[in-house]
């Protein structure tokens, strides 16, 4: 399967799309490597009005809910101290918070995090937080039915635009680690 760009207006290489990015995501982009070129990478141009999920796939097909993914911050915490990691789960799934995302982080309790502490810290726009970008000291949970599609659609760092991501690159991003079950029905 092909990434779905016949969806949208306006779909670019990421790497020629830095000025449409916010720093972080422009600066990852910049920096990439792995076994996926940057190139393959592609951001769409979309409407901030549209950018939460259930919004997305009614304005821009029904069929992305199946290949989009939603990135969100977490807080572990144990012992004083707090740990933030970012969660990539499948759009038709929630992120298993009490169980393997608390497990992973070895927290005593694990919750979302705040919006102030979700941007605050990760430099992004809420409601388009990506993995892509992220601080280098997070850890990066990503279930495995994200890096098994050939693309993902996930957020750009900010509420106007998306990134189609080949799955397996999900993987290759720095503290990533993939976990089966992050992801539950």
């Amino acid at each position: 399967m092909d990434a779905p760009i016949g969806h949208f207006d306006h779909a670019t290489p990421a790497p020629a799309a830095l000025d449409e990015l916010i720093s972080p995501v422009a600066d990852a982009v910049r920096r990439w490597s792995g076994s996926v070129p940057a190139e393959q990478i592609v951001y769409v141009d979309t409407d901030p009005r549209w950018a939460d999920t259930a919004v997305f796939v009614e304005h821009y097909g029904r069929e992305l809910l199946e290949q989009s993914a939603n990135c969100v911050v977490v807080a572990g915490k144990r012992g004083g101290e707090t740990t933030l990691a970012a969660c990539v789960v499948l759009s038709t799934t929630r992120v298993d918070v009490n169980g393997v995302v608390r497990r992973q982080l070895g927290a005593r309790k694990a919750s979302f995090a705040s919006m102030d502490t979700a941007t605050g810290e990760s430099g992004m726009e809420y409601g388009g937080i990506t993995p892509i970008g992220l601080p280098a000291a997070w850890p990066v949970l990503v279930d495995s039915a994200v890096v098994d599609l050939p693309y993902v659609l996930v957020g750009s760092g900010r509420r106007r635009g998306k990134l189609l991501v080949p799955g397996k690159a999900f993987a290759e991003l720095p503290g990533a680690v993939v976990l089966e079950g992050l992801g539950v029905a």
